[in-house]
């Protein structure tokens, strides 16, 4: 096998390369004498098939399954006699592959950088911490018991109020035309007053409405509504209410403990407490993280793949696309131009890129890995987020061990910050819930 390097700049590089005739032909014939053992045809003892019928009825599909197996070889071959370390699939481009001639392809690759060691006790960090108030975990526990209230019946002869709920019938008719439009109607519908989820200033209107009451309601469904037919139309709905009912809280007790599956009130307190410790916690973990990876970033200067950059470009891009399209870009980037948001996202896009190698370097110097054991408890995780499918998930892991294999770098990542937070100058501050949030979200 003949190499040549034809291009050499920055992280590319280009080799043009011979594999001689005499070996193709070699590695084509061995491999027709050993499918010609394999075979079994009418009219032949197994083993007994002459090589002139295996080459005519076979000889073209090993032709090319060889050429391909010569080709990742020779590859292969030159990336590891070079100690190269690809950034990505090298690019292949075959020049000659006649029979009878030599195999001749051209590979283009891009290597990964050598990325220098940043001073991690240069890096300085601060730690927010913040602990849930009781006041906090009343305030929790109250919005667990509105979200468990029960509807009693209203008994008394009045209008309803804001926040109750009136059961009713209504049928619903398009500006212009007679019959209830699909969807329209409904009975027995328990709607709470002024509360969200139906259309735009429906709810409202029945402020005050009596049982037994019947109320025609006007409305205009939104441009953006879910159905085209009734998007932007003027709609009437004749609405009969059939009965009101008020939500009850239930008491803050020791029985709304029980009924939630805790021994008492304060196993529950307790619980709720250390729920709101976890997500504090968190949110520290996060500014910490990001607060990292800036100083990281700082530090970090060295060539990035022009491939991996594009690549991850791409995927960005195809995200903002879609908010254009949506009309939900953040307000930052509304009011720019394309080409301005191009030039920004394909900065991110090195950014994440130039950090996911530094990242990389730093387990990989470091002997940072992730064990069999970690790789299982978040398999088992990830299966616990879909409650009465879990053996279902675990099997699909276990039938597609790519996906498994993606929860890796998350893990890997995290990792690797711990690593790098032993090292780092790390600074503690307790604050308030609310400046941590704040801090968090910025």
């Amino acid at each position: 096998m003949q190499v040549t390097e034809v291009a050499n700049d920055g992280l590319k590089r280009a080799y043009t390369v011979s594999v001689p005739a005499a070996d193709i032909a070699a590695e084509r014939t061995r491999r027709l004498e050993e499918l010609g053992r394999e075979l079994r045809l009418p009219g032949f003892r197994p083993g007994k098939i002459p090589a002139s019928v295996v080459k005519q009825r076979y000889g073209q599909a090993v032709m090319s399954e060889v050429l391909e197996q010569s080709v990742n070889k020779a590859t292969q071959q030159v990336v590891t006699d070079r100690g190269l370390r690809p950034a990505l699939q090298p690019k292949i481009e075959l020049v000659n592959f006649a029979d009878g001639a030599d195999l001749e392809f051209k590979v283009e690759l891009e290597l990964l950088p050598e990325i220098p060691m940043p001073d991690f006790s240069g890096i300085e960090v601060e730690r927010l911490k913040a602990e849930p108030s009781e006041e906090q975990v009343t305030k929790t526990i109250e919005t667990i018991a509105a979200r468990n209230r029960k509807l009693e019946d209203i008994t008394e002869e009045r209008g309803a109020a804001k926040g109750e709920v009136a059961v009713c019938d209504f049928t619903g008719t398009l500006d212009g035309e007679s019959e209830p439009f699909p969807g329209g109607t409904a009975t027995e519908m328990p709607i709470e007053v002024g509360g969200d989820g139906f259309i735009p200033g429906f709810t409202e209107q029945l402020e005050g409405i009596k049982a037994g009451e019947t109320r025609t309601i006007h409305v205009t469904f939104p441009e953006e509504y879910g159905s085209k037919e009734l998007a932007g139309k003027a709609a009437a709905f004749t609405v009969t209410c059939k009965s009101l009912k008020a939500p009850v809280n239930p008491a803050i007790d020791d029985e709304l403990a029980k009924s939630m599956g805790f021994e008492d009130l304060a196993k529950l307190q307790e619980a709720v407490r250390g729920s709101l410790q976890q997500e504090y916690d968190n949110l520290s973990r996060l500014k910490v993280k990001r607060s990292l990876l800036d100083g990281l970033a700082e530090r970090a200067s060295f060539q990035v793949p022009d491939g991996m950059v594009e690549s991850e470009f791409a995927q960005i891009w195809q995200r903002i696309e879609a908010d254009m399209k949506a009309n939900r870009l953040d307000e930052d980037d509304k009011g720019k131009d394309e080409e301005t948001l191009k030039a920004d996202y394909r900065a991110i896009a090195e950014r994440r890129i130039r950090l996911g190698l530094l990242l990389s370097e730093i387990g990989r110097t470091n002997n940072i890995s992730v064990s069999a054991d970690e790789l299982s408890r978040a398999m088992r995780q990830e299966a616990a987020r879909y409650p009465g499918q879990e053996q279902q998930v675990m099997e699909f892991f276990r039938k597609n061990p790519q996906a498994a294999e993606n929860l890796r770098s998350p893990i890997f990542e995290e990792k690797v910050v711990d690593f790098m937070l032993e090292l780092a100058k790390v600074t503690e501050r307790n604050v308030a819930p609310d400046e941590l949030s704040a801090a968090a979200a910025a």
